[in-house]
């Protein structure tokens, strides 16, 4: 049996989704450490690259500034009110991490 990473669900091994939360069951996680006046260019390159199903920004001190819920509808008008939410935290941050977390 597999457990939900989200919700920690016991869910079967075949299962691509819990059916608890809706989470996807396989997924992966990249790591990127970049200087904050990067920060929009390097989210808005890992969303044009599809496949991404969360992006966390996290500080020096390993601290969550801001998540990102990604969906197949994410684009335009909806990430206008994210990319202003990174613009202010690349004010207030010399270096970020941004947690990918992708569908396998």
């Amino acid at each position: 049996m597999k457990i939900c990473k989200k919700c920690g669900a016991e869910l079967l091994d075949e299962a691509k989704f819990c059916h608890i939360c809706g989470s996807p069951t396989e997924t992966k996680e990249e790591e990127f450490v970049i200087d904050s006046d990067n920060l929009i260019e390097k989210i808005k390159e890992i969303i044009h690259e599809g496949n991404v199903t969360k992006i966390t920004v996290k500080d020096e001190k390993d601290k969550v500034l801001l998540e990102i819920p990604v969906t197949v509808g994410f684009i335009g008008v909806l990430l206008v009110p994210w990319l202003a939410a990174l613009g202010a935290i690349a004010a207030l941050a010399t270096r970020c991490k941004i947690i990918v977390e992708k569908k396998e």
